[in-house]
């Protein structure tokens, strides 16, 4: 368990809380795809996974947000009446609030309030399970809260005499809170550029790693999705059946919960004929991602910038699942990723009952997804055939002779290429293959 002092744990476990949403009326301001009532049955999960006994939840239309308490003054009045009969210890907005909004709020409820971004930051510093995974998660904490320390800072109330340097806080007191404060500032500014340029390390870490699997010509197909989807229950499916070394593999975490699951894990699998290729295990993606995250994961997430095919993973049984499709894709546009080649598989058909063409027309019209159950393995001989088909289609066919010298390069071939026809004579072996575009230069000596 990581050091709650340093993570900064909202300490939420088993405290009561209530969920707050904003239906915006105009465009301009709606984050979300959801409507609001799934997006606070979305919120109601993520509470749950950080520990919260969620109570209620309510929403209200408005035209754009209250600059000062982000929601009216009547529902301030309404939320009051809930704390007060059901002894509410956490408001949770669905929505991110300004330092200056979550002040007001919990000056005028009297009770901490945190934001929907607040609440992933502390489910993601509760899951981080990697030095990596740490480093990134507590960037991206830092860079939250420091416009909030005035509010976050508990040993400035001990400097202030109990009012954090308030007016009514006593003779001689102002000054030394508020110069506390800046030496907090500055001391959060100092982790927060110290953990970016550990990060830059991972990076560059991550970066030579890619450049070796570039090297070695392995094809990567990066695993994305919603969170939840069952990403890594199909990673864990594809070891059991396809890796060489499926028993020197140790099973992938899996929950049923939200982003049970943070740091990227890489396997390597078969393919049906022969070629190798690196599945990489992926991040959930969610709606209204807090943009610290998507900057602090920004190594993590080049792993899919990197692969060369995608295979993206559906919930089919989730009733939102065209949203949630849709929040992905709109992630792949943030990364810079939408022209990857990708698989669509409708996952957990083993629970669907539903009409699939439905769902595939609502998918964007993507009737060519692949259905399958990564709990029970159906669907996996076509979803392999078909990363196969989507991989070879990026491929080059070329016919090259080897001298039987060049047997680093025949393995090169058996590993990377697909075969199609191989003969012998007396000087080595001519093949007709198919293969990467990277590996036209090294074979174009014996090109025939």
């Amino acid at each position: 368990m990581t050091n709650p002092d340093r993570y900064f744990y909202t300490d939420s476990s088993g405290e009561r809380g209530f969920l707050v949403g904003v239906d915006m009326r105009t465009h301009r301001f709606q984050t979300g795809l959801l409507a609001i009532e799934d997006s606070l049955e979305e919120l109601a999960a993520l509470a749950e996974t950080a520990g919260v006994e969620v109570l209620g939840g309510t929403f209200q239309r408005l035209n754009k947000p209250n600059p000062a308490t982000f929601i009216g003054s009547g529902k301030v009045d309404e939320l009051k009446q809930y704390r007060d009969e059901m002894a509410i210890e956490v408001f949770i907005f669905d929505d991110e609030l300004s330092p200056r909004q979550q002040r007001e709020l919990e000056k005028q409820l009297d009770v901490k309030v945190l934001d929907r971004t607040a609440l992933i930051l502390d489910i993601f510093a509760r899951h981080a399970r990697t030095r990596e995974g740490q480093l990134q998660v507590e960037l991206a904490q830092l860079e939250y809260r420091l416009p909030r320390l005035t509010r976050m800072w508990t040993h400035l109330a001990r400097q202030a005499g109990g009012r954090a340097g308030g007016a009514t806080g006593g003779v001689g007191v102002r000054g030394p809170g508020e110069t506390q404060l800046e030496v907090d500032r500055r001391e959060i500014n100092r982790k927060i550029a110290h953990l970016k340029q550990a990060l830059e390390k991972v990076r560059a870490h991550r970066a030579r790693h890619r450049q070796r699997r570039r090297q070695s010509r392995i094809p990567v197909v990066a695993i994305v999705g919603y969170t939840n989807a069952g990403k890594s229950t199909l990673l864990n499916r594809l070891i059991a059946e396809m890796a060489d070394d499926a028993a020197d593999h140790s099973p992938i975490f899996v929950a049923d919960q939200l982003f049970a699951t943070l740091d990227p894990t890489t396997r390597r699998i078969s393919l049906p004929n022969g070629a190798e290729v690196l599945f990489s295990d992926t991040v959930g993606f969610i709606q209204k991602l807090p943009t610290e995250l998507i900057a602090a994961f920004r190594a993590t997430l080049e792993e899919v910038v990197e692969a060369s095919l995608l295979v993206h993973v559906v919930d089919i049984t989730h009733p939102n699942a065209a949203e949630h499709a849709a929040a992905v894709a709109e992630t792949l546009r943030q990364l810079n990723a939408t022209d990857i080649p990708m698989v669509t598989v409708l996952n957990k058909m083993d629970a669907f009952d539903g009409d699939i063409d439905a769902v595939q027309a609502a998918l964007s019209g993507d009737a060519d997804s692949i259905p399958v159950s990564a709990r029970t393995g159906l669907g996996m001989a076509a979803l392999l055939a078909r990363v196969e088909t989507m991989l070879v289609s990026t491929t080059v066919s070329l016919t090259i002779h080897l001298p039987y010298s060049a047997g680093d390069l025949m393995s090169l071939l058996h590993r990377q290429a697909t075969i199609e026809t191989e003969t012998h004579d007396e000087t080595g072996t001519l093949v007709t293959a198919r293969i990467p575009p990277e590996l036209l230069d090294t074979f174009e000596p014996y090109r025939q």
